[in-house]
């Protein structure tokens, strides 16, 4: 069962979201997300081949959108843990790494605040290692 937060999953995606994801899977079956600090302050998830990303000892996986993992590292999450994150996509270019990248179109996390008391019922979450 994916992490969640009253009921609510800790992550999802827009329908164009979703439509990039299915874009991608066809160059790249098995894709992971990972969110990360670092530039643009956290708000670009970055896309990658599954057999081409470590996921961290200390990363949380989120949940999945898409049939697709999303991670989080563990210092980020200690901070973004009251917050559900809404993956959306927006004109540009992806991360240099990141397999949005070129398509002239990329992801971008938007967010918003657990309510109606669920940030004070936040669960740990267990890290999974693949």
């Amino acid at each position: 069962m994916e992490p969640t937060v009253n009921g609510e999953p800790r992550v999802l995606a827009t329908e164009a979201a979703l439509d990039l994801i299915a874009e991608i899977r066809r160059d790249y079956p098995d894709i992971l997300f990972h969110q990360s600090g670092g530039c643009c302050d956290g708000s670009s998830p970055m896309c990658y081949p599954a057999a081409e990303f470590r996921v961290g000892e200390t990363d949380v996986k989120l949940g999945e959108i898409g049939g697709v993992p999303v991670y989080i590292s563990g210092s980020q999450f200690a901070v973004w843990k009251h917050t559900q994150l809404i993956i959306d996509v927006v004109p540009g270019r992806g991360g240099m790494f990141s397999l949005d990248n070129g398509r002239e179109k990329r992801f971008l996390t938007r967010s918003r605040l657990f309510g109606g008391g669920e940030a004070c019922a936040v669960p740990s979450v267990t890290v999974v290692r693949p």
